[in-house]
């Protein structure tokens, strides 16, 4: 028997309204991955990668292009214009890192922290690769934006050393007046005198640098280092400045030279650790150990009578005993001997 209702009409959503609804899903999948995607951005490890990465792409984009105006036309650049280069891509790296990862933007600079116990060990490798990385890329942009001049400066050819010679403007490269292990020394100590200097500019028990102008003085530092020690060895002072962009030369063309030129190439790896560490442990102990140590003082032994007798700290409980002699099980309180009427005690840090 047919139904006597009439079946109801259901009136199909308009184009606009569906338009609407789609846009509204979407939103609403798309917020969960943001929400996603900023709590992995946000996680402390992560920021640190992202910090020293990008730090240290551009001081050196802003080192190796100032390096790229010397080598390729003498009437723009300028030795004192890489040092300039470099010292100030190191402030804007520290602007950019600095109060993330502390912008160390140097291999070794974070191996001397990590030695020392001022940063984990566990951050050792996320640190050195996020620097690698950033340093290789760098090299890979100034190699995007100087290619023309690169090639037409050496006439169609990638040229290690010599009068035409390019790869110098990615890595360092010990000159003719150097032996390895004198340009060894060089890089040791020079590092060493960068690790020190930056230790006093930021200790507050010292005479650091005002407050916000950390970046502009460490930038000074190494322009300082460049003009007055930098001849010898190139002053890499930092394997993550020299091995990603030599690297990235022999991958782009400029072949097995970059490698075995004077077998120069691990000692701008090796020489800066080692160098930062000494260097460390230099200002450690004529600089640091030597300052007098504040006495701390106990926060849970005050005075709390009237007549100004030291009261037993709060974490004591009050000492009780049992008169044996009595029948009565009634406790009562033992008088302990007070130390010193002093208003507090003072514990020397070794």
């Amino acid at each position: 028997m047919a139904s006597q209702h009439s079946p109801k009409r259901f009136k199909s959503m308009s184009r606009p309204d569906r338009t609407s609804r789609a846009t509204q899903d979407t939103k609403m999948t798309l917020l969960p991955v943001k929400t996603r995607v900023q709590a992995v951005l946000q996680m402390a490890m992560v920021r640190e990668f992202l910090a020293e990465f990008l730090s240290t792409y551009i001081m050196m984009v802003f080192g190796l292009g100032s390096v790229a105006h010397w080598v390729l036309s003498k009437d723009l650049g300028s030795y004192l214009g890489v040092n300039l280069g470099f010292g100030f891509g190191v402030t804007m790296g520290i602007h950019i890192a600095g109060n993330i990862s502390g912008a160390h933007m140097n291999a070794a600079i974070t191996f001397t922290s990590c030695a020392l116990g001022r940063l984990p060990w566990k951050k050792f490798p996320v640190y050195v690769l996020s620097q690698f990385l950033g340093s290789f890329l760098a090299a890979a942009t100034t190699f995007l934006l100087f290619y023309g001049a690169i090639m037409s400066f050496s006439g169609e050819q990638l040229i290690v050393s010599g009068p035409l010679g390019t790869a110098g403007i990615f890595a360092t490269y010990l000159p003719d007046h150097m032996t390895l292990w004198r340009g060894f020394l060089s890089e040791v100590i020079v590092t060493g005198l960068l690790q020190l200097c930056i230790m006093a500019i930021t200790d507050k028990k010292n005479s650091p640098a005002l407050e916000g102008t950390h970046a502009v003085v460490i930038g000074i530092l190494v322009v300082i280092i460049g003009i007055s020690l930098g001849m010898n060895s190139g002053y890499a002072i930092n394997p993550s400045r020299d091995l990603p962009p030599r690297f990235f030369t022999f991958i782009a063309g400029w072949g097995n030279e970059v490698f075995s030129t004077k077998n120069w190439w691990w000692v701008p790896v090796v020489a800066p650790i080692l160098g930062a560490y000494l260097g460390g442990l230099v200002y450690l102990v004529f600089i640091e150990y030597s300052f007098p140590q504040e006495p701390q003082i106990l926060e849970n032994y005050k005075v709390s009578k009237d007549d100004g007798t030291p009261a037993l700290p709060k974490t004591q409980p009050p000492l009780t005993s049992v008169n044996p002699n009595s029948v009565s099980t009634e406790v009562t309180p033992t008088v302990k001997s007070a130390p010193p009427p002093n208003d507090t005690i003072y514990i020397e840090h070794l």
